[in-house]
């Protein structure tokens, strides 16, 4: 995996796994997280927060990171039930 090494988009990062995470508490799939994150890291390079390098290792690594279902849990903590239909 890319390594982070730019605090700033370590601090990112983590908000979009955390952010990501709750979406996949809510029962999103994996194509809504991809959604969620894409508008996430465009907005980063609209804003140019970050230097190019480091916005390119984010993105790097948040593709891998987001299409890896262990990355996730499912609701209530129960990997079995990752992107099943439960919406509310």
């Amino acid at each position: 995996m890319t390594a982070l090494q730019n605090p700033e988009a370590i601090r990112h990062f983590q908000s979009l796994c955390d952010a990501c995470q709750a979406l996949a508490d809510r029962y999103h799939g994996p194509s809504e997280l991809r959604l969620y994150a894409d508008g996430y890291l465009h907005a980063l390079r609209r804003t140019a927060v970050l230097d190019p390098i480091a916005q390119r290792r984010l993105e790097e690594l948040v593709d891998r990171w987001i299409m890896d279902p262990s990355s996730f849990i499912g609701p209530n903590g129960d990997l079995s039930t990752l992107y099943e239909t439960g919406r509310n």
